[in-house]
């Protein structure tokens, strides 16, 4: 064939489509119902329990509506079941809008610091392209999130509810972008014009207020104290009064955070295993420690897993979670669909050149609750919460197999207790740089 589509290879494409009679019936299911409808495979539901030999009890599920902050809530819910299992609470939930309100501020003053960073930079470079690109996005990542509960800590979700914005996060992030964006624009102007950086950084203030101000109109403003109140499973009435988000953590929680290491699985050639990498220009708290990943193998990553959840303790991961992915059925299975059949095309990518493609990337945060674990000691399916409520999946609670864990989960947040001695050694490495628009760049929504 050569650069043009002729009207002669039209013309034979379409005759050796129509003469092929499972073409037509193919083409007629999937115009009618859909590409999911037909794909779906039935006999699938079978091999796809929710029974798991190793179960953390937990209890009713989260809803992060139409926000992306999907690694807000696994964090919190990590934090929440410790909580209901150490005061004997029956349900009990922490405030993600607390959070929210201060990543966006925090994110503002990020975007800011990196606009001075990179102001000899032309305007039309990738890097001020990425900057500008991603400014307050809902989402975020495990170190972030520490470093938020480092410096904010965390608090009841009753002493800071849900606002209407905090749950519909839309069009409180186009204005927020809409303000940065001419922050932005108003200091590389006047840094054109001669204005020294100093002076220009003197504004930087008056600029984050104005974010302040507006996240206290869209989330509303937070609280200092409050009372901490509740009722145990034996009917027991508890108080603890003037209490602030930093005491809550240290007294409440008591988790160390400093304790736990992003690990992740990304097989490509530029990332060799058992290394540390972090990503330029990906972050939040501007004085936070910065995002710190180890790279290991899928086997190792599953043997982390396992151990964590064999010390009933939850653990906090991010996948790619719209890949032969059913949220009506809460399954995660490569099996769940059959796309080849219907679409007359096979589908051949590795994990590595997926990533490499731009055909996945982390998109999504949850915790492992469960795991079923064979006799011989392997894995087979794994107990996902979400925070997508409990209209989705199993009550708000998903499966995934082994193998889809091995084609699209790429991390996992574990203690350091959990790590061999050889990879405890490579977290003192120094770490490797990777460029923002990195695949491990993303952020879970």
């Amino acid at each position: 064939m050569g650069k043009e589509i002729t009207e002669k290879a039209l013309h034979e494409f379409e005759q050796r489509f129509v003469n092929d009679k499972n073409n037509i019936a193919f083409m007629n299911a999937i115009t009618g119902s859909g590409i999911l409808s037909v794909s779906k495979v039935f006999e699938d539901k079978y091999k796809t329990k929710m029974v798991f030999s190793k179960e953390i009890k937990t209890s009713k599920v989260t809803a992060q509506n139409s926000s992306g902050r999907c690694w807000l809530f696994a964090g919190l819910n990590l934090f929440r079941h410790k909580i209901e299992r150490e005061l004997n609470i029956e349900q009990f939930e922490l405030s993600q809008s607390h959070l929210m309100f201060y990543d966006k501020l925090e994110k503002a003053n990020y975007f800011l610091e990196s606009i001075f960073d990179t102001i000899e930079m032309e305007t039309s470079s990738r890097t001020i392209n990425h900057l500008l690109t991603h400014i307050v996005e809902d989402g975020g990542q495990w170190d972030m999130f520490c470093n938020l509960v480092k410096k904010y800590g965390v608090m009841p979700k009753d002493a800071m509810d849900e606002s209407f914005h905090s749950s519909n996060s839309r069009m409180m992030n186009k204005f927020l972008i809409l303000k940065l964006r001419e922050f932005a624009c108003s200091i590389r102007e006047q840094h054109k014009a001669g204005v020294a950086l100093e002076n220009l950084k003197m504004q930087k203030e008056k600029m984050i207020e104005t974010v302040y101000d507006m996240l206290c109109r869209f989330l509303s403003k937070p609280i200092t104290t409050f009372d901490f109140e509740y009722t145990d499973k034996d009917g027991q009435y508890h108080l603890t009064e003037n209490m602030n988000s930093m005491t809550f953590f240290k007294e409440i929680v008591n988790i160390d955070l400093a304790d736990y290491v992003s690990v992740i699985n990304a097989p490509t050639e530029d990332k060799p295993m058992n290394k540390v990498y972090t990503v330029k220009l990906l972050g939040n708290v501007i004085e936070g420690e910065k995002i710190k990943y180890l790279n290991v193998d899928i086997e190792k990553m599953k043997q982390l897993a396992k151990a964590q959840l064999s010390d009933d303790e939850p653990v906090w991961f991010g996948c790619d979670v719209g890949q032969m992915s059913n949220s009506d059925d809460g399954v995660m299975s490569m099996e769940v669909y059959d796309f080849e059949a219907p679409l007359g095309t096979s589908f051949r990518m590795t994990k590595a050149q997926r990533l490499d493609y731009g055909e996945s990337v982390l998109t999504h945060a949850m915790l492992f609750t469960g795991v079923n674990i064979r006799p011989d000691g392997s894995t087979d399916r794994w107990k996902v919460e979400n925070s997508w409520g409990d209209k989705k999946g199993k009550t708000g609670y998903f499966m995934m197999t082994d193998k889809w864990f091995e084609e699209y989960m790429y991390e996992i947040a574990v203690p350091k207790k959990y790590l061999d001695k050889q990879l405890l050694l490579a977290l003192e490495e120094d770490m490797i740089e990777l460029e923002p628009w990195d695949p491990m760049g993303s952020l879970a929504k």
